[in-house]
């Protein structure tokens, strides 16, 4: 298209010029280019609407978790079937040790999507069962049929001191199986902004993570071959279970602690242990005294889960049936790997690492020599280097475990991603587009990641979140 300079003698409207006196009219199609124009930025505008990039959801199939791991021997496997998987699943009662204060009434209750083992169902165990299983209760506000399995932690306690403690939802009070004279009450959960919340992680492939050694942690987190973590600003350290002092190391082992939102606990014993007497308030051999001082509810002799002594017999307490349960768990199966998967899935996969995506959630670390074969110099492709980092202040919680402060978390495994139900460490959403965003906030080690994910094409976005769909 060819335009007519105008003189300056002659006069125009918006659209057109007229010569003056007898020069002949010249008319100038600028209508023509502006439609033109505008039409290409319509289509343009159209073509990144039809781009947009959105979670995939939940992928459909198989759970591809639940299962032992290949290569126990016929003792562990028949362990694992017979005794780990069937206490894991077990529902107390107050006569087993329920109580007094406690989130839910099993394990495989929070531990139970996709596969027992794994983290919240579709629908809320506490909200459906509540009735039943604590009849003497109100039901909180942050507990609904549709949303996460919640425990609820307390920032300061009364005084305004740290506090950080799992203050549980339910009380025995109002059962039939409760103490006669035992009407304690649920903790005042009014004061939104003194609660932080966690919902359960999954456990496969625990037993995998457990044997990963200290040194192969530490390594792993000082390495930067390609000098991405300095160029994004990542730092990260492993929580070690103790604040003070000049020693890094916890005050038990001088071991790294590694399971948990903020890798406060230090083995699948401790962790068993404590969700145990925390979450259900049985009492055992790791955790012994009840949380509950009142007498008239805590009456039974403790600990209450024990290993069973008999003549010429050994039986297994719950805590090592469970931890048995987790250490022989396989870990989560992904969709495809390698060149079975779609050309979106892989070059989503080379974006993740391109970004920087990786250099938290380590694609793979190595087991050391363990006493159970199956689990001995293993392949572990968990993503996650099992150190916490600062995430700045929009997903802090307020809480302090061992060495992990307040916006400090462990980096989530991402392995069986494909089939989670609700993100982060507080469930406070199910659309994984939107937890990565969330990584982004003041002081967050991800910021540069996330700006880097940001000026990706639609196009290239919807590859990484088909990657992670797939794992």
């Amino acid at each position: 298209m060819s335009f007519i300079v105008r003189k300056s003698s002659d006069r125009c409207t918006p659209f057109r010029c007229f010569a003056d006196r007898s020069e002949p009219m010249i008319i100038v199609l600028i209508i023509v280019a502006v439609i033109v124009q505008s039409s290409s930025s319509l289509g343009q505008a159209n073509l990144f609407a039809s781009q947009k990039v959105q979670d995939p959801g939940v992928r459909p199939g198989p759970a591809g978790s639940g299962q032992p791991i290949a290569g126990l021997t016929a003792g562990e496997l028949n362990f694992f079937q017979t005794i780990g998987q069937p206490v894991f699943s077990e529902v107390e009662s107050v006569h087993n040790g329920l109580g007094p204060r406690f989130n839910l009434n099993s394990c495989a209750g929070c531990h139970s999507y996709p596969a027992v083992g794994g983290s919240s169902p579709p629908h809320n165990p506490e909200f459906s069962l509540a009735a039943a299983m604590a009849p003497g209760n109100l039901l909180p506000g942050f507990i609904s049929d549709t949303g996460p399995v919640r425990e609820v932690r307390f920032v300061n306690d009364a005084s305004g001191n740290p506090d950080g403690g799992v203050h549980d939802v339910f009380t025995i009070t109002g059962r039939s199986d409760s103490p006669t004279g035992c009407a304690i009450q649920q903790p005042d959960f009014t004061n939104a902004s003194n609660m932080a919340f966690r919902i359960p992680t999954p456990v496969f492939g625990d037993g995998l993570i457990e044997s990963i050694t200290d040194m192969t942690i530490r390594a792993n987190l000082a390495a930067d071959p390609a000098g991405q973590k300095s160029q994004n600003g990542i730092g990260g350290k492993v929580n070690v279970g103790f604040v003070g002092g000049a020693v890094n190391t916890n005050p038990n082992d001088g071991g790294i602690t590694r399971f948990g939102w903020k890798a406060q606990n230090k083995s699948l014993t401790v962790f068993a242990g404590e969700a145990y007497n925390v979450e259900m308030g049985v009492t055992n051999e790791v955790f012994p005294n009840e949380r509950e001082d009142d007498p008239s509810c805590a009456t039974n002799a403790t600990p209450e889960s024990d290993t069973a002594f008999g003549v010429g017999t050994l039986g297994a307490s719950d805590v090592a049936a469970f931890r048995s349960f987790m250490r022989f768990l396989a870990p989560p199966l992904p969709s495809c790997t390698g060149a079975a998967c779609s050309p979106s899935i892989q070059n989503g996969h080379s974006l993740a690492a391109q970004i920087g995506c990786l250099t938290c959630h380590t694609e793979t670390l190595t087991t050391g020599v363990s006493s159970t074969a199956a689990l001995s110099l293993q392949p572990v492709n968990l993503y996650s280097d099992l150190a916490v980092h600062h995430m700045g202040a929009g997903l802090a919680d307020g809480i302090t475990q061992g060495a992990a402060g307040p916006d400090e978390f462990r980096s989530a495994p991402l392995w069986g991603l494909g089939q989670r139900l609700y993100f982060l460490h507080d469930g406070r959403t199910n659309d994984l587009l939107v937890a990565i965003k969330a990584h982004h906030s003041p002081n967050s080690e991800a910021n540069q990641v996330i700006a880097n994910f940001n000026h990706l094409s639609p196009t290239e976005k919807q590859d990484i979140l088909n990657f992670l769909r797939s794992l």
